[in-house]
C-alpha cells in the first residue's frame, strides 16, 4: 500500500515541477532552464541525501543512476525537439504512453509478476496517461510525420529507460542515486548548451518556476527511489507516470484550462488505477 500511495506522490510532484519548468520555458530558452533548474535543485539534493543517512553505493548502482540521468536528460530534449515542430496532441501522448510501457514491460520481464488485479492497474494507467496527455491541439494534416512518430517513440523510450535504471538502483543505496542522476543529465546539459551555444541565463520571471521545477524533480526522483524499493517496477513506475495528471489540473486551476471530457475521462481512469493497484 505505501510504495502505492509514494509512486502517486511521485506522480503529483513530477506533474507540479512539469508544470514549473513549462511556465519558466515560456520565458525563457527550454535549454537553459532545464540544466539551472537542476544546477538550482542540488542543495535539495544534498539535503535528501543528508537527511537518508546511507552509506555510499557500489559502482554498479551509481553507474546506473548516472545513465538514468542522461536517458532523462536526452527525453527531454527529444520531448521539447517534438513538441516545437507542431503536432502536440499526438507526439504528447504517444511519448508519455511509451514511457509507462517501458518500464511496465521491463518490470515483467526482470521481476516476479504482480497480481492480476495490480496488473490490471497497471494498465489502467497507461491508458490514463494517453487519455490525460491529449491536448486538443490541432495537429495539422502534414505535420505527423512518420519522423515526427518515430521522435516521439524515441524521447517515450529515453524516459521509460530513465524509469527502469533509476529504479534497478537497489534499496541499499538509498537517496544516492539522486547525485548519480544529477551528474549524469547536468553533465550531459553542459555538453549540449556548448554544442549550441546556448546563454546559460534564464529571464529575471521565469526564475521562481524554475528553482520550483528543479526542487520538485528532484523530490520526485526520491519519492519514486522510495516506491520502487518496497513495490514492483511494473507497478509503481505507470502510476508514477501519470505526472501529466497533475499537470493538467494545475493548468485548469492557475492558467484557468478547460479539461476536456477525454481528459476528464483519464482522470477517472488514473483514480481507478491507483484504486486498482493499492487493493
Amino acid at each position: 500500500m505505501l510504495p502505492i500511495l509514494l509512486a502517486g506522490l511521485t506522480a503529483v510532484v513530477w506533474g507540479t515541477g512539469d508544470f514549473c519548468g513549462g511556465k519558466a520555458t515560456q520565458r525563457s530558452s527550454a535549454l537553459a532552464v532545464t540544466v539551472l533548474s537542476q544546477v538550482a535543485a542540488l542543495p535539495v539534493l544534498v539535503v535528501c541525501v543528508a537527511l537518508a543517512g546511507d552509506p555510499l553505493p557500489g559502482a554498479g548502482a551509481f553507474a546506473r543512476a548516472v545513465f538514468a540521468g542522461v536517458f532523462g536528460f536526452i527525453g527531454i530534449l527529444l520531448l521539447y525537439q517534438g513538441l516545437s515542430r507542431g503536432a502536440m496532441a499526438i507526439f504528447a501522448p504517444v511519448t508519455a504512453v511509451t514511457a509507462a510501457v517501458v518500464p511496465l514491460l521491463a518490470g515483467l520481464l526482470l521481476e516476479r509478476r504482480p497480481a492480476p488485479l495490480a496488473l490490471v492497474g497497471a494498465g489502467c494507467a497507461v491508458v490514463a496517461i494517453g487519455l490525460v496527455s491529449l491536448t486538443g491541439a490541432d495537429t495539422g494534416r502534414e505535420a505527423v510525420t512518420p519522423a515526427l512518430i518515430g521522435l516521439a517513440l524515441a524521447a517515450g523510450v529515453a524516459f521509460g529507460i530513465f524509469f527502469v535504471l533509476l529504479g534497478r538502483t537497489g534499496p541499499d543505496s538509498g537517496m544516492w542515486p539522486l547525485a548519480g542522476v544529477r551528474v549524469g543529465s547536468i553533465g550531459l546539459g553542459l555538453l549540449a548548451l556548448a554544442r549550441t551555444r546556448t546563454p546559460l541565463r534564464v529571464a529575471r520571471p521565469a526564475v521562481p518556476w524554475m528553482l520550483a521545477a528543479g526542487s520538485f524533480d528532484t523530490l520526485a526522483n526520491g519519492t519514486y527511489l522510495l516506491a520502487t524499493a518496497g513495490g514492483l517496477l511494473s507497478v509503481i513506475a505507470p502510476i508514477a507516470s501519470l505526472y501529466p495528471a497533475s499537470t493538467v489540473v494545475l493548468a485548469c486551476l492557475v492558467d484557468r484550462e478547460r479539461i476536456r471530457p477525454v481528459q476528464l475521462a483519464g482522470l477517472g481512469m488514473a483514480a481507478t488505477a491507483l484504486v486498482l493497484t493499492a487493493a
